[in-house]
């Protein structure tokens, strides 16, 4: 069986990608000592998950998966996107707590903007890089809208204030499972992982 390495260093995401790859013989960067850290520098979410995958792709020899992910506000012209984890600059290395000082800015950027103009989705581009020159990519969105304080303590980033269209919970106040069942990465990757056994065999 081909072994695919997944271009992350977080376990967590790992486990969660087995789950959703089935049987693939997966393996994190982790197992690769010395495999580089791609900054995200490009400005889509495909383009950057397309970096990531390429560069451990050519390091390893194996096909390499990855992703990248984000939200996207209606009402900040589909910011903060790609910036996501990014979006509040040197104050949140200052704070020392990056997610919440991206989630305060945001809050703070549409405080004026009415419930009903306050639409938004999750955004997860995720691809698959294979030597020689096959790579796949594909999109999972998840619609909802950005309600005005934090509920819940699951998740991370904006999930606190991210409440899924059919909802009245937020992303942080549902149990993983149900979470994963909509998400956008759980629809990216479950639709990648339609093509990865022919790209591969």
């Amino acid at each position: 069986m081909t072994r695919i390495v997944l271009a992350t260093h977080n376990q967590g995401k790992v486990a969660e990608l087995e789950r959703i790859l089935g049987d693939l013989d997966i393996a994190g960067l982790d197992d690769f000592p010395g495999a580089p850290d791609v900054p995200e520098t490009e400005l889509t979410f495909e383009g950057n998950a397309l970096l990531k995958a390429r560069a451990i792709s050519a390091f390893t020899g194996l096909p390499a998966v990855a992703d990248d992910s984000g939200l996207s506000v209606d009402a900040l012209n589909g910011m903060p996107g790609v910036l996501s984890a990014r979006w509040s600059g040197r104050l949140g290395e200052a704070t020392g707590d990056r997610d919440a000082a991206n989630l305060r800015l945001v809050l703070d950027q549409i405080s004026d903007v009415p419930d009903d103009q306050r639409g938004a989705a999750f955004v997860c581009a995720a691809v698959l890089v294979v030597p020689g020159g096959v790579e796949h990519c594909v999109e999972g969105r998840l619609r909802g809208t950005v309600i005005r304080a934090p509920r819940g303590t699951g998740g991370f980033g904006y999930d606190p204030v991210f409440v899924p269209d059919g909802e009245t919970r937020t992303t942080a106040e549902m149990p993983p499972e149900e979470k994963d069942a909509i998400s956008h990465r759980g629809r990216a990757f479950r639709a990648l992982a339609a093509l990865i056994p022919a790209a591969i065999a």
